[in-house]
């Protein structure tokens, strides 16, 4: 489906202490809300996703099943749908842009959903990436309304190392000879294409270089793959890509007022049925983060999906054995 609907949500207050005038949700919903409204699965988005690319983590047949579900796709900020620096107007466009965390995706999720929508419980919060992120940070930030998360290749909190990785490919962005500190007048187009090659060093494994698995993509070398990541990230904006990485680096469920900082309190507090499932392979969110958070967590099992694919198992259908995995753990979740 390539419509979206908005949600306006007036002058939103940030943590950061900035404020977001006029700021929207951009969401599509799927299937219909029961009488019992106990039928509710969010997908939030993820780092250079839409609410379009979760469409392939459900569908007729499917473990979420909109026939089944009442399925809300929420564009996260800054993903060029949802308030971001490419569609916010002056002071705010562009490199002004406030710092937005997933504590203020969540809350004004929440005010989507209740205020719009009018859920009152969800039966699942599940996503790939930083939408995994949002699925952690759902369960902490209101745990007295979500009954199970399903994260995949997703963290509660941004490693160091996840966040030395970042720096890497911003670096890369900005040192194109046009950024000019954001406010470019064209494209950095030199620096978007940068920035797609550092990513795809990481975003597979180095067993899927070794073993050629490109291939199964259609590309002959390594080479044609790193063309065809630099072409991707040409189609989007580098201030909105910059204000994603931020949100991020700096992901956390317990940087707010309900844990001050107390990381082990806040995976404690996750009262939600959760499925964890990593990449064996996984270099941004390997299953050791995993293993930590399940270990506090008080209703949490820890799934580690075997796969070459690193973070990329789970884009489109490169590996469909995941989807199958993925499957289960929805039905095992969700009792059906």
């Amino acid at each position: 489906m390539s419509t979206h609907k908005s949600f306006s949500l007036g002058d939103v207050a940030l943590q950061s202490g900035q404020t977001l005038p006029a700021a929207t949700l951009a969401y599509q919903t799927y299937g219909a809300l029961n009488a019992a409204a106990d039928n509710v699965v969010l997908m939030p988005t993820f780092y250079t996703g839409t609410h379009q690319r979760n469409e392939s983590y459900f569908g007729a047949g499917r473990a979420i099943d909109a026939e089944r579900h009442f399925i809300v796709s929420i564009n996260m900020f800054g993903n060029g749908l949802s308030s971001s620096p490419s569609n916010t107007p002056a002071p705010f466009d562009g490199p002004r842009f406030p710092d937005i965390t997933l504590f203020d995706n969540v809350a004004c999720q929440y005010r989507l959903l209740t205020e719009a929508l009018n859920v009152r419980r969800i039966a699942l919060v599940t996503g790939w990436s930083m939408a995994g992120c949002q699925s952690y940070q759902w369960g902490a930030q209101y745990p007295d309304m979500v009954d199970a998360i399903l994260p995949f290749c997703a963290s509660a909190k941004t490693s160091i190392h996840n966040a030395v990785f970042l720096e890497g490919v911003k670096a890369a962005l900005q040192a194109d000879s046009v950024w000019n500190e954001g406010d470019y007048d064209q494209p950095p187009v030199r620096g978007l294409k940068a920035f797609g090659r550092v990513y795809a060093g990481w975003a597979y494994s180095q067993t899927f270089y070794r073993e050629k698995l490109f291939q199964q993509l259609g590309f002959a070398t390594a080479e044609d793959l790193l063309k065809d990541w630099e072409q991707d990230h040409l189609d989007w904006d580098a201030n909105d890509l910059l204000a994603k990485i931020w949100t991020w680096q700096h992901a956390d469920i317990s940087t707010n007022s309900l844990y001050e900082n107390d990381f082990i309190t806040a995976l404690r507090a996750i009262q939600a049925r959760a499925i964890l499932i990593p990449c064996s392979t996984d270099l941004y969110f390997p299953p050791q983060d995993n293993e930590l958070e399940a270990a506090h967590m008080p209703r949490a099992e820890l799934r580690v999906f075997q796969s070459p694919w690193g973070h990329c198992v789970a884009s489109g259908r490169n590996d469909p054995g995941f989807h199958q995995f993925l499957d289960q753990a929805v039905r095992d979740l969700l009792g059906y």
